[in-house]
């Protein structure tokens, strides 16, 4: 099933084209990564997909519903998650308790005043950091885990709203190989079982080519070629797009 609809999306800056009729789907269930040399446009275009930015042209359809228009706030509430390149979580708080404060955040609790915030849906708290193998460290402090922890614990918060779509920008940023890797297979099981897709930019080729379902390859605010990662690693202008720019990737294409 086709979850989301990206439709000739464009957006300049100043009279630079940085994103010019750039249009891919994707499916439910499915990962597609979003890569490109630097300055291919793919922030861009991830932002738009967000609500971050509004585009000058195009539509963006999530279950045929056109988001563009809608303000980020607006378009997490229609069932849209996302993770940010620098994790986002509150250092002073126990990991259960940041997920507690998105299940708040979710029921529209966080003004409530006749309840205690870390009384909330704990039970519900612990069954997603469970999903994320977090649950054995619920009660510490974020500021004591590790940086792959932190970003489990993202991914955790994330989930909380019950997207059927999310964004990760850069996800496995800052993260060690094998931690990198952990973080995407577990992505990858969470969004077959829940149906949800998952649209994410990377650098990091190992990540792409071993974990998405298929990759999309922006080049100068285009779409350039779209694809299986085996058809997007044979195909000759991807090569050419980023080995002629001097970029060295890993598990050359």
């Amino acid at each position: 099933m086709t979850l989301l609809q990206v439709q000739s999306l464009c957006k300049t800056f100043g009279g630079v084209q940085a994103v010019h009729e750039v249009s891919f789907t994707l499916q439910a269930g499915e990962l597609l990564a979003l890569i490109g040399p630097n300055g291919a446009g793919k922030s861009t275009t991830f932002n738009m997909v967000g609500g971050q930015l509004q585009p000058d042209h195009g539509r963006v359809l999530l279950n045929a519903e056109n988001l563009v228009g809608l303000a980020p706030r607006a378009i997490w509430r229609k069932g849209v998650g996302r993770t940010f390149q620098i994790a986002q979580t509150f250092a002073s708080l126990t990991v259960v308790e940041n997920v507690q404060m998105a299940l708040l955040s979710r029921d529209q609790r966080i003004f409530s005043w006749w309840q205690r915030a870390n009384a909330h849906r704990r039970p519900d708290a612990l069954a997603l950091l469970a999903q994320v193998d977090m649950a054995a460290q619920a009660d510490r402090p974020c500021s004591e885990l590790a940086y792959g922890d932190v970003k489990r614990v993202e991914l955790a918060i994330a989930l909380a709203h019950d997207p059927q779509l999310l964004l990760m920008d850069e996800p496995t940023a800052g993260m060690a190989p094998g931690e990198r890797v952990a973080l995407m297979q577990l992505t990858r099981q969470l969004a077959k079982a829940r149906r949800m897709g998952v649209l994410f930019t990377e650098h990091s080729m190992d990540v792409v080519f071993g974990q998405a379902d298929r990759v999309a390859v922006l080049v100068r605010g285009q779409l350039l070629a779209e694809g299986t990662p085996q058809a997007i690693r044979d195909d000759a202008r991807v090569q050419q797009a980023y080995l002629g720019s001097g970029l060295v990737l890993e598990k050359q294409l």
